[in-house]
């Protein structure tokens, strides 16, 4: 194990007296336990384990077990997630978050919005934004995987949120920060974290805090989170933040918790604030705090920069043909972004034609897949979504040999389907698609996602 930096040791003591700073210290050479989230609606076997007190959904495993060789995870039925992080849905509780509009700025690489995309529900809408292009991708096939059909995935600055002046009900920021608290579950984090860092990461989730209140709406709920301990990045930051906006913020309700759970509270004027330490808590380092922004709602503000909509409506044959592929066709829209066909909540659509004219979209409800002769040639992602109806195709339970087969994209034999398009699934679990013609199978599970390893 790498050793601690001697600066991040001295900061400790200074901060939790030498007993508290050896203790968390300690700590942070101990094994990270390992923890999943089940999905509400497809989480039938998924791994299960102790219940983690503060997510109603999550699970200590008592062993990290291979979830690249598990058909379950590609299925989506579980989430791989932190412990303490699952914190975040514990904020929510005490809102009616059915139907409501989040938007969780710093989003990658998706563990978070996965959550908020179940609390909303599939009325609900999120906004899951990432400026780092490379970790978006992560983050939409994160997205697909959970198949909730409630998500729009965008790559933008905080600032590009200026015209959707309060506009959610629900800002999450989980600012980018020095990681302190990634330093047991990742050791080369210890190498990179300087003093430097932290005043850098300081000064850039400022600016990111001051961009998502614009874009809260009055009586709306902030949530700033980090996975780093020191004040610097943490009550500093929201005590400036507080300074700047005095007589907007108001207190939320604390979270009701055991005094076994380990969990620090605190305040930072109306902010309620709850820290993890890894020799308290059982999960890695997170700080967490929550307010809600005072007042009645008003005028949009801002400048309005608004671009043509990227998105256009299906002609009727092409609805026709999408319609018979899900569950309730009357609760959705069709249309067309690029080359692929898209479904989305009707009462979504006026708001993806907003999003799509006034950020860079990259994802959004669920790729249906393109028409060819009047019939769809499927997207993978709409086998992983929740509304799929099954029975429009025949489907094919495979064993998991099988499944790992079809998930490294390789040979499956042909009487293992029937002729045509199939469905695959994996305990019930739907996998992907696949097609059988004559002696052969097309295994049609997208090449970015397989498995690599054997």
């Amino acid at each position: 194990m790498l050793p601690l930096p001697t600066a991040f040791c001295e900061r400790l003591v200074r901060e939790l007296g030498a007993d508290g700073a050896q203790a968390l210290c300690a700590s942070l050479d101990t094994p990270s336990p390992t923890a999943v989230r089940h999905h509400p609606l497809k989480g039938e076997g998924a791994p299960e384990g102790e219940p983690i007190p503060w997510s109603s959904r999550g699970r200590y495993l008592s062993e990290r077990p291979s979830f690249t060789l598990d058909p379950r995870f590609h299925a989506g039925a579980y989430y791989v997630q932190e412990a303490s992080s699952q914190f975040v849905g514990c904020l929510l509780r005490g809102e009616a978050m059915a139907g409501k509009r989040l938007l969780d700025l710093c989003a990658a690489p998706g563990g978070k919005s996965t959550l908020y995309a179940s609390l909303v529900g599939p009325e609900g809408l999120v906004v899951a934004n990432e400026v780092d292009r490379r970790r978006v991708q992560i983050l939409a096939d994160n997205v697909r995987k959970w198949g909730m059909g409630n998500v729009v995935v965008t790559t933008n600055r905080a600032e590009d949120f200026e015209p959707l002046a309060e506009w959610f009900d629900v800002v999450a920021v989980d600012a980018p920060c020095s990681g302190e608290g990634m330093f047991r579950r990742l050791p080369e984090s210890r190498e990179e974290w300087s003093e430097g860092a932290v005043e850098r990461c300081s000064a850039i989730q400022r600016e990111i805090l001051a961009s998502a209140w614009q874009a809260l709406k009055p009586g709306g709920v902030l949530i700033y989170s980090t996975c780093t301990f020191n004040r610097t990045e943490d009550e500093e930051v929201l005590a400036d933040f507080v300074a700047c906006t005095e007589g907007e913020l108001e207190a939320v309700e604390p979270v009701s918790q055991a005094e076994e759970w380990g969990i620090v509270t605190g305040e930072v004027g109306p902010f309620r604030t709850y820290r993890f330490y890894p020799h308290r808590a059982r999960g890695e380092g997170f700080f967490a705090a929550v307010v809600r922004k005072a007042g009645e709602p008003k005028a949009s503000r801002g400048r309005d920069r608004r671009l043509k909509s990227q998105v256009a409506p299906v002609d009727k044959r092409e609805q026709q043909e999408l319609a018979r592929w899900i569950e309730e066709p009357e609760q959705m829209r069709f249309y067309r972004a690029g080359e692929l066909l898209y479904a989305v909540r009707s009462t979504h659509y006026e708001e993806l034609e907003r999003l799509s004219g006034t950020l860079r979209v990259i994802y959004a409800g669920v790729a249906m897949g393109e028409i060819f002769k009047g019939k769809l040639k499927p997207d993978g992602a709409l086998a992983l979504y929740v509304g799929l109806r099954r029975g429009v195709l025949p489907a094919a339970e495979l064993s998991e040999p099988d499944a790992l087969e079809y998930l490294r994209k390789g040979d499956l034999r042909a009487d293992l389907f029937e002729e045509g398009l199939n469905l695959v699934l994996f305990e019930g679990h739907a996998l992907g698609f696949a097609k059988r013609i004559g002696g052969r199978v097309n295994n049609l599970y997208p090449n970015s996602l397989r498995i690599v390893n054997k």
